[in-house]
C-alpha cells in the first residue's frame, strides 16, 4: 500500500515565492515529497495549506481534512501569521499546535517540522518579533517532548537565514531556501541529500544608509501594503483554495 503524506498549515507550506510552471508555487513541501517518493516510491501526497491562516484557522479547516486523508506522515507548520498579528495570543497558538500534532499522532501519521530561523540577519526589522519567534519556536520543540514529533531545528543553522536563501519580501524562501528547506526535512526521514547546511557566499557589506534606503522600500512595498490589508479584515488567503487537496502520485 502506498505511504501517504500530507502538508498543512500557511503560505510557507503551500510554497509562496518558489515560482513553477503555470504560475503555481512549488515550494519546499512538494519538494520534500519528491524526496520521500524516492524512498518509499508511489507516494501519495496532499497540500492542504493556504496562505496568511493563522494556527487557529489552520486546526479549524485544515486538521480534519487532513485526518480524513489518513497520513502517514504529516507536515505541520503554521504560527508566522500569528505572531505578525498586532495582538500574540501566546496560549491559543500552544493550544492550536499541540492539538494538531496530538490529532495527528493519535491516528499513527509521523508528524514532521521545523523551527524558524532567527530573521533579524534577513530583516532588521524584526528584532521586534524575536521574542515572539522564540515563543513559537519552544512550542515546536515541546512538539517533538511531548508527541515524538520530528523537529528540524532551522533557527540553531547559520545558513538558514541567510539573506541569499529569502525572497525579498523577507518572509518566504526563495527557490534555493524552499530548495534547503526540503532537503533538510528529507534528511530528518532518512533520504540522502546534498548538503543544505553549507554558508551560501557572502554578501557585500552595506553602508547604514544603504540598509536604511533598504529598509524603508521594504516598509512601503510589502509592510504596509500587508498591515493595510489586515487593518481592513482582509487576509492574503481570502478566497484562495489550496492547491492540492487530495492524495495524488508525486511523479
Amino acid at each position: 500500500m502506498a505511504l501517504r503524506l500530507v502538508a498543512i498549515g500557511d503560505s510557507t507550506v503551500e510554497g509562496l515565492q518558489d515560482p513553477g510552471p503555470g504560475g503555481v508555487y512549488i515550494g519546499w513541501a512538494d519538494r520534500f515529497a519528491s524526496h520521500l517518493d524516492v524512498i518509499h516510491p508511489g507516494l501519495l501526497y496532499a497540500n492542504l495549506a493556504v496562505r496568511g491562516q493563522t494556527t487557529h484557522e489552520v486546526r479549524q479547516t485544515q486538521l480534519h481534512p487532513a485526518l480524513a486523508l489518513a497520513p502517514d506522515f504529516a507536515v505541520v507548520v503554521a504560527g508566522v501569521n500569528d505572531i505578525l498579528r498586532p495582538r500574540f495570543d501566546r496560549e491559543a497558538l500552544r493550544d492550536n499546535l499541540f492539538a494538531m500534532h496530538a490529532e495527528l499522532t493519535a491516528i499513527g501519521a509521523r508528524v514532521i517540522t521545523f523551527t524558524m530561523p532567527d530573521m533579524a540577519r534577513v530583516a532588521p526589522i524584526a528584532v521586534v518579533l524575536r521574542s515572539r519567534l522564540q515563543f513559537l519556536n519552544s512550542v515546536t520543540t515541546q512538539c517533538r517532548e511531548r508527541y515524538g514529533s520530528i523537529v528540524v531545528d532551522l533557527a540553531s543553522v547559520p545558513a538558514a537565514s541567510h539573506p541569499a536563501l529569502w525572497h525579498t519580501d523577507r518572509l518566504h524562501g526563495n527557490s534555493e531556501g524552499h530548495r534547503r528547506i526540503a532537503a533538510a526535512l528529507a534528511e530528518a526521514v532518512g533520504c540522502q541529500v546534498a548538503d543544505w547546511r553549507a554558508e551560501p557566499p557572502p554578501t557585500p557589506e552595506r553602508s547604514r544608509a544603504r540598509v536604511a534606503l533598504n529598509e524603508a522600500a521594504w516598509v512601503g512595498s510589502h509592510l504596509l501594503p500587508w498591515a493595510w490589508e489586515h487593518a481592513r479584515g482582509q487576509s492574503s488567503g481570502q478566497d484562495i483554495v489550496c492547491k492540492r487537496p487530495n492524495l495524488l502520485p508525486v511523479t
